[in-house]
């Protein structure tokens, strides 16, 4: 079978050192992968774990989906979407979450730092299995930096973790699974990845963008076809064109997977990164 080849199709798209994770999903059969271990700033990619603990917190009781919470005046910073999580509004935990991740809210993203508590929020996705994720300081959405005294360093999600967590939330494996996917999948922005999708295909996904990096991954569902998940980390400022060039990658990655057929072998060991031990 045809195998693609990670990093002469980032070199042809000028994606550059990006850190690529393909996995199949369903049926389950080949992935590749290329990724050097550099540590990537996951810019708003880090709203998909802490969504996940927002799940963990419901499921255990600690907190309700229609908890009601006042927005904190500190939590204000810029947006690049319209949003009613403004200071002094009621939101309840299902709107934070929601506006998180589909309009990568970081008002909402900051208010859920306060309402979960990051040593706590930090403690159960570890406990989840993905180790090497911090939540360490709240998201600004321009300079100056929001104030911040909590902060312990910078966030941490690394692309090969992304990818174990998008997996895990596509097969039920971690609390409130269904809701995350229905929230991932309400997406505003889908001007990377989304851009070499075919009809028919469908995406729930989350971007991270900014002035140093630009990322896009989510759990692609190729209709008719097969389950996927993919998760690209750049160290590309985000901007329009360096948004054409995810969607350039997808168009020569595409083929490749809808190709693949039950009980194909895992592609090029070459293009593959060892796995740590996590």
């Amino acid at each position: 079978m045809r195998q693609p080849d990670l990093a002469a199709f980032a070199d042809q798209t000028g994606l550059g050192a990006a850190q690529m994770h393909v996995v199949r999903l369903d049926p389950a059969g080949p992935g590749w992968s290329r990724d050097d271990g550099r540590t990537v700033y996951p810019a708003s990619m880090i709203k998909v774990p802490l969504a996940v603990a927002a799940g963990s917190a419901v499921a255990a009781g600690r907190l309700g989906w229609e908890t009601r919470v006042v927005v904190d005046p500190r939590n204000a910073t810029v947006n690049d979407a319209p949003s009613p999580i403004v200071p002094g509004y009621a939101a309840t935990v299902r709107e934070l979450t929601t506006f998180m991740l589909q309009r990568s809210d970081n008002v909402a993203t900051n208010q859920l730092y306060d309402l979960l508590g990051r040593e706590r929020a930090t403690a159960d996705v570890q406990a989840l299995g993905f180790r090497r994720t911090f939540f360490r300081c709240k998201l600004s959405g321009a300079l100056p930096l929001i104030d911040d005294p909590e902060a312990t360093g910078r966030n941490a999600f690394p692309a090969r973790e992304a990818a174990r967590l998008f997996a895990a939330i596509a097969a039920d494996r971690v609390p409130e699974a269904g809701a995350l996917r229905e929230m991932l999948a309400s997406s505003w922005w889908d001007d990377k990845l989304s851009r070499g999708l075919a009809p028919g295909d469908a995406f729930a996904h989350k971007t991270g963008d900014t002035d140093e990096v630009a990322h896009d991954g989510g759990i692609l569902d190729l209709a008719g076809a097969s389950r996927w998940v993919i998760v690209v980390y750049t160290d590309l400022p985000s901007t329009v064109e360096h948004d054409r060039r995810f969607g350039a990658f997808m168009r020569l990655l595409r083929p490749y997977l809808h190709a693949v057929g039950p009980g194909d072998a895992v592609g090029n060991p070459a293009n593959a990164a060892p796995t740590p031990n996590d």
